[in-house]
């Protein structure tokens, strides 16, 4: 009996140290998550592929940075910067709304690059036997709604510039869906909500539920510039130009241009 007592008291103090050596090691694991170095980007929700391909390869280089994305249409995100949230990097889908925020003087000027191009496209579902060939069918009664942003989102913009230029505009607006982004237009699409939208050639080419009927008539609008910065307000200068040092590299043009955008970046 007296044998059986030592033999329990013995693996409760086994039992004891195990938990112990358990709690120091999550402790400690604690300690190296929040000695990380926290980095928010801000990004336009065309970019949500590619930054999260290449966030994860950044991360593994940089293993004492971690990266937080938040993707949006890049009038949002402009706003969320103007109002004070976190934000170290700001990647927007035009340059309007990078003039802004560096009118305001909220940007690192001299931190802000000309990174990518996209291209403006007319997209219908899968296998739609709709039949519309270019931008200009869509303003007739082919189709009854179509997908297009809002006028926060950059390529809700050019599509208002488009038909303003083809002076369609008032015939698209009375049938049109407004998204908040591009990747809702995009979703409308592929889920056969709508009859047609208008997206950027990117975000077509991830999606295998659309299909591309063609792009935007040339010189119908401003090209589809995608800037990039660092934010003034940002408490981690070094680690945010770093990281934006990063998507200069062949590594990151290589992965912009699997996602089918142009990298117009030069030094």
């Amino acid at each position: 009996m007296k044998r059986l007592k030592k033999l329990i008291a013995l693996l409760c103090v086994l039992l004891m140290g195990f938990a112990l050596t358990a709690c120091g090691g999550s402790k400690e694991s604690d300690t190296k998550t929040e000695n990380k170095t926290e980095i928010h980007i801000l990004a336009a929700a065309s970019m949500t592929d590619v930054l999260n391909e290449l966030g994860k390869s950044y991360e593994k280089e940089h293993p004492d940075v971690r990266l937080t994305f938040t993707y949006d249409s890049s009038g949002t995100l402009q706003t969320q910067i103007e109002e004070g949230a976190p934000a170290d990097v700001f990647l927007s889908a035009a340059t309007q709304q990078m003039n802004a925020l560096k009118e305001q003087g909220l940007m690192e000027e001299d931190s802000i690059i000309r990174l990518l191009e996209n291209e403006v496209v007319l997209i219908k579902p899968e296998g739609s036997d709709l039949d519309i060939q270019t931008f200009e069918d869509v303003a007739t009664d082919k189709v009854e709604m179509v997908a297009i942003g809002n006028s926060d989102v950059p390529v809700g913009q050019y599509t208002e510039t488009i038909y303003k230029n083809m002076g369609l505009w008032k015939k698209i607006k009375e049938k049109a869906n407004l998204g908040t982004n591009v990747r809702q237009v995009l979703d409308w699409v592929a889920t056969k909500n709508v009859d047609c939208g208008i997206v950027y050639a990117t975000d077509a080419a991830i999606e295998d539920r659309v299909e591309v009927v063609c792009a935007a008539p040339a010189d119908s609008c401003e090209p589809a510039i995608y800037p990039a910065g660092v934010v003034k307000a940002t408490e981690h200068e070094e680690e945010a130009q770093e990281f934006l040092d990063f998507l200069k590299t062949d590594e990151a043009k290589k992965a912009f241009e699997k996602y089918k955008f142009t990298y117009i970046y030069s030094e």
